[in-house]
């Protein structure tokens, strides 16, 4: 990142900033310096900030990708038993087609991240597309009759773990694109829409596999939608994104350089807040994922239905993905990304707590539905916008050096929560042992009291909500910056602080 004024590379490791890192001098001379890298070298007189058309077809095809993705990821959960008796597998290695997912997004996460950084947005989709595929094909080999019995399972956890590479990919191009190809007042809605299609690709597989498959005998349906997906998204990602950058910027930042991979992890040591954020954002995505787990473990042995855990998934899913737009639409229209945030993490700790405490309890299911449907409505919309709420605390850092750090950190935590759960769960009472139970009878799981996991997960997402709302200290330096190099453009008559979309 050169110095417009001296013509010099500021070093990460120079004793001036290192001095005097915390002031707002330094922060200024910093930010301003990464956006006036590329303004001073022609956009104040170049063409006006543009924004284009084709931006809303290169987030359709991180939509798609990202859709499929997911829909690989969890397609044969909600068809444990069919999928066993065509694979001829036990439960546990149909779950370990699940958790490959978390496990795989460690090591290909940072891959991931330096690569989006370093080769560009276009290249990480199609990345994520073609693994997606090439998992998708290795996993229908699997019903075909040349493949052995013996060998089945291997060829599917391959094509599982391709794909599950794949994930990183694209989970960390939302904020990218946003950045990239957005307009300021639209970024956290594009962030929302790339992020929630894998939320959305999770519902639908729920939705889906029961619906499709009644027989062991009809998984294959299941394969081939996959597959079809994949295809599609590798076509539009591989024809139809052409470039990683617009030939324009759509805002100042936009046309600013981001600090390299590397510079930009040694930036975010000392970044207290990121980390508290990342830390708690994190936090949030791992009971997300552990209560998407064992939704029907928790309900079942209160005599709550597998179709009843379903339907309470659903309405977590459904209308989290309109809480997070609803948040993103408010976050892009008043600038607060950090009072959104804090106000989803306070009502939706609410709802959970309600949530676990109410699932105790049997014929509750109306306020249970409630509850979940209020804690997926408001912990859904914090992830946009803290993802928007990550670059801002961390710019000039790359977009995905950032965002991808607040994805991994959920991952990792999800691992060690889930992995808590199952071993605090405590056998049942001799006395709720007797009473009537919808637990599967068919030795998929024994119905266990889930008090402990779910007293721990209460202790964590209150700890998550006082890191953030306590002790979260936010500096929107992106948009800062923004904001002053426009106020200089309009007292200059800078015609290029006046966008139009093309």
């Amino acid at each position: 990142m050169m110095d417009p004024v001296e013509g010099r590379v500021p070093s990460v490791d120079d004793p001036w900033e290192r001095a005097h890192s915390r002031t707002p001098e330094d922060r200024e001379i910093v930010i301003e310096n990464a956006l006036d890298l590329h303004y001073s070298q022609g956009s104040r007189n170049s063409s006006n900030y543009t924004t284009y058309t084709r931006r809303w077809f290169i987030l359709s095809a991180i939509v798609v990708v990202n859709f499929t993705n997911a829909l690989i990821w969890i397609i044969f959960s909600p068809v444990t038993d069919l999928t066993s008796r065509y694979f001829k597998i036990s439960f546990m290695q149909v779950n370990w087609l699940s958790l490959v997912y978390p496990v795989a997004s460690i090591p290909s996460g940072l891959l991931a991240s330096w690569m989006l950084d370093t080769f560009g947005l276009r290249a990480s989709i199609i990345c994520a597309a073609l693994l997606n595929l090439v998992g998708s094909v290795l996993r229908n080999i699997t019903v075909f009759d040349f493949v052995p019995d013996s060998n089945r399972f291997a060829v599917l956890i391959l094509g599982q773990t391709i794909a599950a590479c794949g994930q990183t990919f694209i989970m960390f191009t939302p904020a990218k694109i946003a950045a990239l190809w957005f307009p300021d007042d639209q970024r956290t809605l594009a962030t929302t829409i790339a992020s929630m299609s894998n939320t959305l690709g999770v519902l639908a597989a729920n939705v889906l596999s029961p619906v499709v498959v009644k027989e062991p005998s009809e998984i294959p349906i299941l394969l081939y939608v996959c597959s079809g997906l994949s295809v599609l998204g590798a076509v539009m990602s591989i024809f139809g994104v052409s470039s990683s950058l617009p030939p324009t910027p759509p805002s100042p930042s936009a046309a600013a350089q981001s600090e390299p991979f590397f510079i930009g992890i040694k930036k975010l040591r000392g970044n207290h807040a990121f980390w508290m954020l990342t830390f708690s954002v994190g936090g949030g995505l791992a009971l997300f994922t552990s209560f998407t787990t064992f939704l029907e473990q928790i309900l079942c042995p209160q005599n709550y239905s597998n179709t009843f855990a379903g339907l309470c998934g659903a309405l977590m899913i459904g209308f989290g993905a309109i809480g997070a737009v609803v948040a993103g639409l408010i976050a892009d229209k008043t600038r607060k990304f950090a009072e959104v945030t804090k106000i989803g993490f306070c009502c939706s700790v609410l709802a959970g707590i309600a949530f676990t405490q109410l699932s105790r309890i049997r014929g509750q299911s109306i306020a249970i539905a409630i509850s979940i449907t209020f804690f997926g409505m408001f912990g859904f919309a914090i992830y946009p916008t803290s993802l928007e709420l990550a670059v801002e605390l961390t710019y000039p850092v790359a977009e995905a050096t950032s965002t991808g750090l607040v994805f991994l950190s959920g991952q990792l935590q999800g691992i060690v929560l889930m992995l808590v759960s199952q071993y605090t769960a405590q056998p049942l009472s001799a006395y709720a042992e007797n009473l009537p139970q919808a637990c599967p009878k068919d030795n998929e799981f024994d119905p266990q009291d889930w008090t402990i996991p779910n007293l721990i997960s209460n202790g964590l997402s209150v700890l998550y909500t006082v890191v953030i709302v306590l002790f979260l200290r936010t500096d929107y330096k992106r948009m800062w910056a923004e904001d002053r190099i426009k106020a200089a453009g309009t007292l200059q008559g800078d015609p290029s602080v006046k966008g139009h979309d093309i």
